[in-house]
């Protein structure tokens, strides 16, 4: 190459990089949004009237110790399920007491709970405790709050938990009214309905 042609060349070459455009500084990268927020308590659930007001009268029976008033109001609401094996409401709750699950005592406890809230078949239903009311998928301990996590720890323990990683519902202790009143369900949870 001739001393003419490498200066051309060179002139050419510092064309270029003068003409071309800056190089943008890299910017730090920047968290997602929900990140940079402080976490949000959840709003509480609100009971409509009638929940409220059934809610109100099976606390009341449960304070009382009344196993016989309790079922009264099981057996006047269609479809309410106490158990998976069919035994009469009365009959399985006072088997329960009978061996240290105090039906009345367990219900005042999950009414002490806040309650979560979810539609099934166009009604809602309010649950206690409020995990129980989150679907399965959802209760993975790591998708969940450190509070919640600990929580969920305290209500079911780690056979709990491990049932939920294995894809099934929230298998502790839960009552659910709908939004119209109907007391739809008490379950003491899946190890003594077995």
């Amino acid at each position: 190459m001739n001393w003419p042609s490498a200066l051309l060349a060179a002139v050419g070459a510092a064309m270029l990089v003068a003409c071309s455009p800056a190089a943008e500084p890299e910017r730090p990268p920047v968290p997602d949004q929900s990140l940079t927020q402080a976490p949000q308590a959840p709003k509480p659930v609100v009971l409509t009237e009638e929940a409220e007001k059934t809610r109100d009268e099976l606390l009341s029976h449960a304070r009382a110790g009344s196993l016989s008033r309790l079922s009264r109001v099981a057996n006047a609401n269609d479809g309410f399920v106490s158990n998976l094996g069919g035994t009469p409401h009365r009959q399985y709750w006072d088997l329960m007491r009978r061996i240290g699950a105090d039906p009345n005592r367990s219900l005042r406890e999950l009414f002490d709970l806040p309650p979560g809230m979810r539609e099934i078949d166009g009604e809602v239903w309010f649950v206690w405790p409020d995990l129980a009311a989150r679907d399965a998928s959802d209760l993975i301990p790591e998708k969940l709050s450190f509070q919640d996590r600990r929580r969920l720890m305290e209500l079911i323990g780690e056979e709990g938990i491990e049932r939920i990683r294995q894809g099934e519902g929230y298998p502790g202790m839960r009552t659910a009214i709908a939004g119209n009143g109907r007391w739809v369900y008490f379950v003491m949870g899946e190890t003594e309905e077995d």
